[in-house]
């Protein structure tokens, strides 16, 4: 019995670090990606380029547990740079995507809070700093951003964005 429940949890997280579920998150990146993007569709949209951006949009993050603004309106095509202003004086995070996405990965920090991840549609914005990701929007649909820090998201750093149909 005792090797079945090891053999699953190895399997269990093999599938995790297999899947990107399990990627970064302990340090601060400052919303800034070191490596280059890897563009990968998601329902929301895909990693945009610096040259594309249509406008900039500002965001910041308190220790209220708040994002201002919280509620966004972008046409679809766009390719919005979010510059994220944490005002606060712990780290906060912004992650672009649906509200099953959201609850999965905020579920997947919940048991492993240490864990690490870097990926394009999210920022990682220390006390004091500042970061920003470039987002294209071309799927038109209603979307989701939080902060997954544990006990953030809980709390209702949360926002919606309302993507347009061209």
């Amino acid at each position: 019995m005792q090797q079945i429940n090891r053999l699953s949890l190895a399997l269990l997280l093999a599938g995790l670090l297999l899947s990107g579920q399990v990627l970064a998150h302990g340090e601060p990146h400052a919303g800034q990606h070191s490596a280059a993007v890897i563009k990968e569709q998601k329902p929301w949209g895909i990693a945009g380029d610096r040259e594309q951006v249509s406008r900039t949009i500002e965001i910041g993050m308190s220790d209220q547990m708040r994002f201002s603004p919280d509620q966004l309106e972008i046409k679809q095509g766009e390719t919005i740079r979010f510059v994220h202003r944490n005002q606060g004086k712990v780290l906060h995070e912004f992650v672009l995507g649906t509200q099953k996405d959201l609850d999965a990965h905020a579920a997947m920090m919940a048991k492993f809070p240490g864990m690490q991840h870097d990926e394009p549609y999210m920022a990682h914005v220390g006390p004091g700093q500042s970061g920003e990701i470039i987002w294209t929007f071309n799927r038109a649909g209603d979307f989701d951003f939080a902060c997954l820090i544990v006990g953030h998201y809980q709390a209702g750093m949360v926002g919606k964005i309302r993507v347009v149909a061209e």
